[in-house]
């Protein structure tokens, strides 16, 4: 069996960290571009897409049996194969509608369900992984090299969140440009490329991950625990969380407080890549990879970054009302961008990067509140139900979001995305009130 000295943390920590990203942003991200760009209408490409979010919301609820069954290391070596798979089956599922089908937006969903099936088992897969690679990472390391490492594994599952919405965007683009040279113009062909490409990452790290990864010890299954313990546990932890004070105040908090920025999310993509006509930007893949993929993910993380400084200084409480005014007011970037839609990609590039180092910033006190709400006995199971109800906060607005776009138009929508800003400042009043004026603060 090899130690834990045996292995250097470098050699595993990055690429599992890495690839753990990969899934989340194929199926959440790249899937509505997929949608898009194969003439899937906004409605339902919203509508279906945002139901692949559910089993990262709901993974709180199967995550102590992967303690009792088998052990990390088994778990999320098994699900990275078999993500794997999905991404080769995905390859064979993608319709072939032709380029007049797609270009009038005319393409059916149904066309779609071998696509849908392989990306919802997908995201249980990934879902799954993230709870035992977080699992196999604090079993395979010492306290103090958990403590090392633990920024630059955040650092990794950024750079797979810059990859999936760059290269990943880049891909496609370019393999369609090169179809139209040829004369095909072949869309699906472009996207079995990209999948193609994403199982060859799958394939790569997870064979990389069988060798390079530690066998601790304690990886192990909790013999101790049992079934239904943990059904006793779990249900007490889920009984104390709605017995809270000012319960109902955080659950409105955490459903409306992100409520323009769940609209606004679910249309970015189409807006972007819409043609003129329609209402859009018409940039091509490759210009959405790397103005959106790139330097809007690189003004998103530089926004959290900031986000945590500032309410490090002053505490969370009256950080609130800077917080809720980043995260609503540069929305009005894409009201700028569908009123004028300009065509020099410098000013897109800005009012992009604004909107998203606004909403990195303003999100940073989304993400503390919740930590401060679940402080207690069950600190650990209140976080991941307080994560439940941040999943409906994107998923409620964007099952709806592509209809109510597709009933108004772009600028009408964007106004509307504004319009929620009441929503986001009446629940900052409320949380704002029964906040400890010291949380927060270094």
């Amino acid at each position: 069996m090899k130690s834990l000295k045996s292995i250097n943390p470098w050699f595993w920590v990055p690429t599992l960290y890495f690839l753990e990203g990969i899934p989340y942003f194929l199926v959440n991200n790249i899937s509505m571009v997929m949608f898009n760009q194969m003439g899937v209408p906004n409605g339902e490409m919203s509508f279906f897409t945002t139901l692949l979010y559910f089993p990262w919301a709901l993974k709180f609820l199967w995550a102590p049996f992967v303690d009792l069954i088998k052990t990390k290391r088994w778990w999320f070596l098994t699900m990275q194969f078999l993500m794997l798979g999905l991404a080769v089956l995905t390859i064979l599922a993608i319709p072939q509608p032709d380029a007049a089908t797609i270009a009038a937006m005319g393409t059916e969903v149904k066309l779609f369900t071998g696509v849908l099936i392989a990306f919802i088992i997908m995201a249980f897969a990934s879902a799954t992984h993230d709870i035992a690679a977080d699992g196999f990472y604090m079993l395979a390391l010492k306290p103090g090299v958990q403590a090392e490492m633990i920024g630059w594994r955040s650092v990794f599952y950024r750079l797979s969140n810059v990859f999936c919405n760059s290269a990943l965007l880049v891909v496609p683009g370019l393999i369609y440009d090169w179809t139209k040279e040829q004369g095909t113009e072949n869309m699906p062909f472009a996207w079995q490329v990209t999948m193609g490409i994403t199982a060859a990452i799958f394939l790569l790290m997870a064979i990389w991950h069988v060798f390079a990864t530690p066998r601790p010890d304690t990886d192990k299954p909790n013999a101790e625990t049992s079934v239904k313990d943990i059904i006793t546990g779990f249900g007490k932890a889920f009984a104390t969380y709605f017995t809270k004070p000012a319960l109902w105040v955080a659950i409105l908090f955490m459903l409306l407080y992100r409520l323009p920025e769940g609209f606004l999310m679910k249309m970015i993509y189409p807006f972007l890549l819409g043609t003129r006509e329609s209402g859009g930007l018409g940039m091509t893949m490759q210009e959405l990879g790397v103005v959106y993929g790139g330097i809007g993910v690189v003004f998103l993380l530089l926004g959290g970054i900031l986000g945590g400084y500032f309410i490090s200084r002053i505490g969370l409480k009256k950080s609130f009302w800077w917080m809720a005014l980043a995260m609503t007011l540069p929305c009005l970037s894409f009201v700028y961008l569908s009123v004028y839609t300009p065509e020099n990609m410098v000013n897109i590039a800005i009012a992009i990067a604004i909107e998203q180092i606004g909403y990195g910033f303003g999100f940073t006190a989304y993400m503390m509140y919740m930590m401060y709400f679940s402080d207690g006995e069950f600190k650990t199971s209140h976080y991941a139900i307080c994560t439940s109800f941040m999943a409906l906060s994107m998923i409620l607005p964007g099952l709806v979001a592509g209809y109510i776009q597709e009933a108004i138009g772009y600028q009408n929508f964007f106004w509307m995305v504004i319009s929620c800003s009441v929503a986001t400042f009446f629940v900052t009043f409320l949380a704002r009130r029964i906040t400890d004026p010291a949380y927060g603060k270094k």
